[in-house]
């Protein structure tokens, strides 16, 4: 007789756990080794500490289980960082003389990425997120990188609709899935090829581990990906993937009151005249937000909006006091920033990105609203 499904939560708790041994824990501790024990011919799984660790070992396991559960052919790697899986991805798939599409309204990082990936001769194309536009530039193209929801403008596109197009032409496609998480959307079942994700944001929570990952099915690709991880050596600390791992336990605890209070915040901020372009999938009337719930679970825990000026922006974030100004999102503590700081970001001035913690909601929602009273003052 089959094993009944598990929840989402229950299968946050339990992901990646080896099996039960009397007078050892639950989860191991992390296991700081730079070589094994490796006498003879080599063989085993563990031999080298930049090739892989038991503690990887389990958080891999754990991240597979919720990206594409129940799916024994997937493969997971974890990186230092979500930037490392995603040019782990691009740089183990392409060569010179290929072409790839990006989102031009990606994150910032994006067109440094361009500009190796340029130097090496490939050819890049851009298309904005929303709207189908990649469809356009795909003939061709080697590979198709989609960012849905995207950061920090929120759009979101078809990725089942792109990732048909996009075979069609013979091209893969990879998802960056850090906005959503594996239990806001699961980018392989939409058909993906690969489900790439920072887990320094909400997939950890705590803001105090930077961690990467790529998910993927097909073995020939997951091997180019294995041996570029190799040849750069962007690997998790030990102490970093068991932080990653311990922290999954309370996922969807974390996520689905984070989902909760940003549409309760989203609901006050479309009341405040001061406040434009508001975006968050989760409400009714975003444009996104038809797509979204095509294909999303859960709508995230970021929401982007501009006030007036740069000045008046900086004002409310000085005013706030249940909300950090940092950067990054995702964490149990809430965070907003004025992007334009960063200089990367194709947005006004006074655009805010809040990433919405695990405050009570009242309070958080009261923060923000006398925040925006007396930066008007």
């Amino acid at each position: 007789m089959s094993e009944a499904p598990m929840g989402e939560g229950t299968r946050a708790v339990r992901a990646g756990l080896p099996k039960p041994v009397k007078n050892e824990p639950t989860l191991p501790g992390p296991v700081f080794a730079a070589h094994f024990h490796l006498p003879g011919e080599v063989g085993g799984p563990y031999a080298y500490g930049r090739d892989e660790n038991p503690t990887w070992t389990h958080l891999e396991r754990a991240i597979g289980e919720l990206e594409a559960p129940g799916d024994d052919d997937v493969e997971t790697l974890v990186f230092a960082s979500g930037v490392a899986a995603i040019a782990a991805v691009l740089f183990s798939q392409l060569s010179a003389g290929d072409a790839v599409v990006l989102p031009s309204d990606g994150y910032q990082v994006l067109p440094l990425v361009r500009a190796q990936l340029e130097a090496y001769g490939i050819e890049v194309r851009t298309a904005p997120t929303a709207g189908g536009a990649q469809l356009d530039v795909l003939d061709g193209a080697k590979l198709l990188l989609i960012e849905s929801p995207c950061n920090p403008g929120l759009d979101v596109c078809d990725i089942r609709r792109l990732a048909e197009a996009a075979h069609a032409r013979g091209a893969l496609v990879a998802v960056d899935n850090t906005l959503a998480t594996p239990l806001g959307q699961r980018p392989l079942a939409l058909g993906a090829d690969f489900s790439m994700a920072s887990g320094t944001k909400q997939l950890t929570g705590h803001g105090d581990v930077l961690l990467g990952y790529v998910v993927g099915r097909d073995a020939a690709a997951m091997a180019a990906v294995r041996r570029w991880r190799k040849i750069i050596g962007a690997i998790s600390g030990p102490m970093e993937a068991w932080l990653a791992h311990r922290s999954l336990a309370t996922l969807q605890l974390r996520v689905d009151r984070q989902n909760e209070t940003a549409l309760l915040l989203a609901e006050a901020l479309r009341e405040r005249p001061e406040v434009t372009g508001l975006r968050y999938p989760g409400l009714p009337d975003d444009p996104a937000h038809k797509i979204a719930s095509q294909q999303m679970r859960r709508y995230g825990s970021v929401i982007s909006f501009t006030l007036p000026t740069r000045a008046r922006a900086e004002r409310f974030l000085g005013l706030l006091r249940l909300v950090d100004d940092a950067t990054s999102f995702g964490g149990v503590r809430s965070t907003a920033e004025r992007r334009r700081r960063w200089g990367g970001d194709d947005v006004p001035e006074g655009f805010i990105r809040l990433s919405v913690g695990a405050e009570d909601p009242e309070d958080l929602v009261t923060d923000v609203l006398r925040a925006l009273d007396e930066s008007d003052r």
